[in-house]
């Protein structure tokens, strides 16, 4: 009898401590110990996907790294917003969506600017040719341990790109979704339990996740889906441009019920699932890939 081909996930991935580290702003992947795994190498597509045009935000690293090539290897094109500085990482994550065959325009935008999210659609409809898959994803994480320490202009900064972004961009992309289209929103595991040192962060979080669950109520009459995807401990740039203190690196997610930080890898298989038509009847969702720590609304 052949043998099922299981995998422990406790040790799937990187399991040991990680090195004491941080980088300047902006931080890139490359320079990570390690690199986190973004499927590179190893995800394989089945045209779930096929003939898409995704905007993913925050595509050059992390998160929106690995669902960039993920998507691509699924069949879609794909524009890709970065903030400027991160060229190098964003470059090649477009190669590697070249090497799937699929078209990609790099979006170098501050999302902080308030003309940035009009434009960042206008071009994508007009270099991809149309616009149905949304992946807003980018963000900004910085700790902070006490709120005398905070100051308002961090909090503006992290409302203005994490969730007041989302809203422009959704706005401006709205007249051009069809009926089937998706949009997937990147909460996090925050906004169901914020950390002390991420009240703005946090906050915004449970935003999106409260706002992802209102559009899906909104757009469901045209037919177009909304979910949510709330990560835990996952090894990204976001967590050494300040967004961890520094001492607590080396046993970043070690806490969580699988003893070890997750791979970007492990969630671009959610958001193809939640932008494919598998997802036909799936809407208003917020789906935790936390290591197993609970979310609820």
């Amino acid at each position: 009898m052949t043998k099922p081909k299981l995998i422990d996930p406790r040790n799937q991935y990187y399991t040991e401590e990680f090195p004491k580290q941080d980088q300047e702003t902006p931080a890139l992947q490359k320079k990570m110990q390690p690199v986190p795994d973004c499927g590179e190498e190893t995800y394989e597509g089945s045209q779930q996907l096929e003939n898409r045009r995704v905007l993913i935000t925050g595509g050059d690293s992390g998160i929106g790294r690995a669902v960039a090539i993920a998507f691509a290897r699924e069949g879609a094109d794909i524009a890709l917003q970065f903030f400027p500085g991160e060229e190098e990482d964003a470059k090649q994550v477009a190669s590697y969506i070249e090497q799937a065959g699929r078209k990609v325009v790099l979006l170098p935008y501050d999302l902080r600017k308030e003309t940035a999210p009009n434009e960042i659609i206008q071009k994508v409809v007009t270099e991809l040719g149309g616009l149905d898959t949304l992946v807003l994803n980018a963000g900004q994480q910085i700790s902070c341990p006490a709120i005398e320490e905070l100051s308002l202009e961090q909090v503006k900064d992290t409302f203005t790109i994490n969730i007041i972004a989302m809203f422009a961009l959704v706005k401006a992309a709205a007249p051009h979704l069809p009926a089937g289209g998706a949009i997937i929103n990147t909460t996090s595991v925050q906004a169901f339990n914020p950390s002390e040192h991420l009240l703005d962060y946090a906050a915004t979080k449970a935003a999106i996740a409260n706002f992802t669950i209102g559009l899906a109520k909104q757009l469901a009459p045209k037919g177009i889906r909304v979910n949510g995807v709330a990560p835990g401990p996952i090894w990204t740039p976001l967590q050494l441009d300040k967004g961890q203190p520094q001492d607590s690196i080396p046993e970043f997610g070690q806490k969580s019920l699988l003893e070890r930080a997750g791979q970007p890898a492990e969630l671009a298989p959610v958001y193809v699932f939640l932008a494919s038509n598998k997802a036909s009847y799936v809407t208003a969702q917020i789906y935790g890939v936390t290591g197993g720590e609970a979310i609820n609304l």
